[in-house]
This record gives C-alpha cells, sequence and structure tokens, in this order.
C-alpha cells in the first residue's frame, strides 16, 4: 500500500511540474506575442533572450552578460532588463521587481492581464 501512494505522489508530483511548465509556456508565448514578436521564439534557446532583450528595448549584443558565470552579473541583468520590460508595459518599479524576484506570479499577470506594450 504504501509503494501505490508512493507512486501516486510522483505521479501527482510530474503533472503538477509539467502543467506549471505549460502555463508558463503559454503565458511567456502570449507576452511575446503582446509586444509584436513571434512566440515561437520562445522555444529557441538562446534567440528568446535576444528577443526579450528587443523587447526591453535594450541592445542584442547585452546578451553576452547572461553568460557571465557570475550569480550577481546574471542578476544586474535581470534587473536592466525586467524594469524596462515592466515599464513598456505600462507598469512600474514595483512591478519590474516582482518579475525579476517572483516571476511566476508576474509574468502571467502581465500576459493575461490588460496591460498593452507601448515600447
Amino acid at each position: 500500500m504504501e509503494i501505490i501512494s508512493t507512486v501516486l505522489m510522483m505521479w501527482s508530483a510530474m503533472y503538477g511540474v509539467i502543467s506549471f511548465i505549460l502555463f508558463m509556456t503559454v503565458a511567456s508565448w502570449v507576452l511575446y506575442v503582446k509586444a509584436n514578436q513571434p512566440g515561437w521564439t520562445i522555444f529557441i534557446p538562446i534567440y528568446n533572450l535576444y528577443v526579450l532583450h528587443k523587447i526591453a528595448g535594450k541592445p542584442g549584443w547585452w546578451l553576452i552578460f547572461w553568460f557571465v558565470p557570475f550569480p550577481l552579473v546574471s542578476l544586474i541583468i535581470a534587473v536592466i532588463i525586467f524594469l524596462p520590460i515592466a515599464e513598456n508595459f505600462g507598469k512600474g518599479v514595483g512591478y519590474g521587481l516582482g518579475l525579476i524576484f517572483l516571476s511566476p506570479i508576474f509574468l502571467p499577470m502581465l500576459a493575461f492581464g490588460d496591460a498593452e506594450y507601448e515600447g
């Protein structure tokens, strides 16, 4: 009986993770389309970051900073990218910080909400 409950918990966890990934994928797609970019770009690993820079209004060559092997650099780049994204959708600094630190909550709110891309 214990094996069955363990298997059910594993399947439930896997179902939850897959559902979360699908939900965030759809939210990202909708966000890119709202920003007048092709939604399929979220599936191309490095190109999606390039398009994210375009949505933020930043130069594409800044993409190299994501690959610097120090976590602090990635955090700084996230701030530099996500604050303008929030601004380009008519949101404030608090919303941009939410995109950085609580992306699974704020990204779908931005994608499925009434915010319009102004960039």
